[in-house]
């Protein structure tokens, strides 16, 4: 699997993982890619015409929060049960 830019605007969280959110990891995050860049990508998978978020909300938010407009993520299949 390989990381590339994904658009924001374009990924889905599930309200479960919304509901996970510390605005503290955020911020201090933020700060972190700020100084270093992002490190780890978020993981997404597409569910028809969207994206939606599998790891990596704090990235997600902290990214948002600093005006970013696109994230490195890696694309990843939905298991199949």
């Amino acid at each position: 699997m390989q990381e590339k830019p994904l658009t924001i605007s374009d990924i889905y969280v599930p309200i479960k993982r919304r509901s996970t959110l510390n605005q503290e990891t955020v911020d201090s995050l933020a700060e972190a890619i700020l100084e270093e860049g992002q490190k780890v990508p978020i993981q997404v998978r597409q569910d028809g015409a969207r994206l939606v978020l599998i790891e990596g909300l704090h990235r997600l938010e902290a990214c948002r929060a600093l005006g970013e407009s696109s994230i490195m993520g890696i694309l990843v299949r939905a298991r199949l049960h």
